[in-house]
């Protein structure tokens, strides 16, 4: 089995995280750790460094979770990079982190979390922070 999660450096996408590594742990799934850049972003928040990856390296590894981390190349959407991955390794999960928005910051800046549970072609657990 293979869970995939997608990373950014927030509290709901960390809580993903931690979901995510919970569910590994309980089915001995690998875990694929994506954290996506935008397309033609040369400088994104998003991004996690490298001192951040290798801490969630680190963790994953102590608590005995098989793993991967994947960093986006900035060639296109967060969203179709971490579909991608989904469909590439055939995940039998993947967990996202959700926040409240607004319905005018829906309309105005999209919902990846809406477009991820939608477009994935498996299971979503979606996670909210708190």
């Amino acid at each position: 089995m293979t869970i995939v999660v997608g990373l950014v450096p927030t509290p709901a996408a960390r809580a993903a995280l931690d979901e995510a590594v919970r569910e590994a742990g309980w089915r001995g799934s690998r875990l694929i750790v994506v954290n996506a850049a935008r397309a033609g972003a040369y400088v994104d928040d998003d991004l996690l460094g490298e001192e951040e990856c290798n801490a969630i390296a680190d963790r994953l590894t102590a608590g005995g979770v098989p793993h991967e981390i994947r960093r986006g190349d900035g060639d296109g959407d967060p969203v179709d990079q971490i579909l991608a991955v989904t469909e590439e390794v055939e995940a039998d999960l993947l967990v996202i982190g959700m926040r409240r928005r607004s319905p005018v910051g829906k309309f105005l800046l999209g919902s990846s979390a809406q477009r991820l549970m939608l477009d994935a072609r498996c299971p979503v657990l979606a996670v909210k922070h708190g």
